[in-house]
């Protein structure tokens, strides 16, 4: 994935090695899809990673950065020659090139945005996992063609449904989102991802001198928070703002209730929790339907967050089982604690996953959710985890580039990866959350290091 050190609208340049100016037009065809909403496409030899267009079209770029060591370039399509039948006009009027850089595929119908994202997991599979046809083949669920990306109940044709919105604030004081591979601000009036309930806090209509971003969250609980930071020495901007909106040490509390796996749950206004509406109830839905775990049995949630998966699992798992909730950020693991209180069965831990597993996690245990960070698990967790012997482990991948990396190691220690839900919970965006489903070894004394050890007794 190409990542951003040049900014739209910098002054031409030739850069050495590259011999290519910013702003240098060229004529096209679009090739495959790439990780993080580009295409490919090449002229004279050189790759160019291209916003705002679709595989097929040809269209004319204008090169508006390049890569380390001049290895690739970037270029936005400011022309369409020829358009895909998948083209349609973006609800945004701010989607464009120079335009707010948040959404990646709204010129895109929403089943060809999806398409897409299946042809990105798969690519990081096959390239990073080491997957082949047959293995993708083997993921195909209902009846459908190896990955497919699913809907989420809670948008409206992909848009009014991002819950958690951090808006940009430009000298002026007005409201907005950054720019593509820029620190300009694109001030918004609306912006068309986001839940009604946002737009219903105002906040784009007013002012924020000397603020420099500013929150807002609505929640399913019907709770609705706004964060500016930092906190306006002057009351202007929050004067006027809906009579149920809190701002943290002015007015309201800073936590809102979420709603989720049959419970609510408290969170923090500026904590972790799913942006789109549908998001938990959909990946609480896949873990559990891919674990299938069992009275009595022993799990980890690993990366917890707030503990959604560890409630739901001990739900399932009764009165005879065990769930270690493992979780690094301390407000998280309160929230948590709030949530969980009269959960025996969940027992949560404030430390590094890392550190945990190396420390204080036990001999051995049955089930294990894994939600790390973009970055991923690594090595190190993933070959602790797997020592742990469980009989199946549910990884929550927010990045199939990171995804496709862990695969591929568990797959080097014996591991197979044996099921996998896609979900679109991120619209009109390049971003896809999975979940896949990983086995041991069927002979894990096979695998040196991966032999179980005696069940810890607590």
């Amino acid at each position: 994935m190409p990542t951003s050190d040049a900014s739209i609208g910098d002054p031409p340049l030739t850069t050495p090695g590259v011999g290519v100016a910013l702003g240098t037009q060229w004529e096209v065809e679009v090739g495959r899809v790439a990780h993080g909403g580009h295409c490919v496409a090449r002229h004279e030899g050189r790759v160019i990673f291209v916003r705002h267009a679709l595989p097929g079209e040809r269209v004319i770029v204008e090169i508006t950065g390049v890569g380390p060591q001049g290895r690739f370039l970037r270029a936005d399509a400011v022309s369409v020659l020829v358009a895909s039948s998948d083209r349609v006009e973006p609800p945004c009027p701010y989607a464009h090139p120079g335009g707010c850089g948040g959404c990646d595929w709204q010129h895109a119908s929403l089943s060809a945005q999806r398409r897409l994202k299946s042809d990105v997991v798969v690519e990081q599979l096959r390239r990073l996992g080491g997957l082949t046809d047959v293995d993708i083949a083997d993921l195909a669920v209902d009846g459908q063609d190896g990955v497919a990306v699913r809907a989420v109940p809670g948008d409206t044709d992909g848009l009014l449904w991002r819950t958690r919105v951090r808006y940009a604030v430009d000298e002026a004081g007005r409201v907005g989102f950054r720019r593509q591979g820029s620190h300009d601000v694109q001030p918004v009036e609306t912006c068309r991802i986001a839940h009604p309930a946002i737009t219903g806090t105002d906040v784009t209509r007013r002012h924020w001198p000397g603020v420099e971003t500013v929150g807002v969250v609505v929640s399913a609980g019907g709770d609705r928070v706004v964060l500016p930071q930092p906190t306006p020495a002057l009351a202007d901007a929050l004067a006027g703002l809906p009579d149920d909106v809190a701002v943290p040490g002015r007015r309201g509390r800073g936590w809102v209730r979420e709603v989720a796996a049959g419970r609510e749950w408290r969170v923090a206004g500026d904590g972790f929790w799913q942006v789109h509406p549908g998001a938990a109830d959909a990946l609480v839905a896949a873990v559990l339907d891919l674990l299938r775990p069992r009275p009595g049995e022993h799990a980890l949630d690993l990366y917890a967050g707030v503990g959604l998966f560890g409630g739901a699992l001990a739900d399932r798992l009764g009165p005879g089982g065990r769930v270690d909730a493992v979780e690094a950020d301390a407000r998280a693991v309160t929230d948590a604690r709030r949530s969980l209180h009269g959960m025996a069965t969940v027992h949560l831990h404030h430390d590094r996953v890392d550190r945990w597993l190396r420390s204080s996690a036990p001999r051995r245990c049955d089930l294990v959710v894994l939600d790390p960070p973009r970055a991923g698990a690594g090595p190190a967790v993933l070959r602790r985890i797997a020592r742990l012997g469980p009989r199946a482990l549910a990884y929550v991948a927010c990045d199939p580039a990171s995804l496709g990396r862990d695969v591929g190691f568990l797959r080097s220690i014996g591991w197979r990866l044996a099921g996998l839900r896609a979900l679109d919970i991120f619209p009109m965006t390049a971003h896809v959350e999975c979940v896949a489903l990983l086995r041991p070894p069927a002979n894990p004394a096979a695998n040196p290091g991966l032999t179980r050890t005696p069940r810890h007794v607590s």
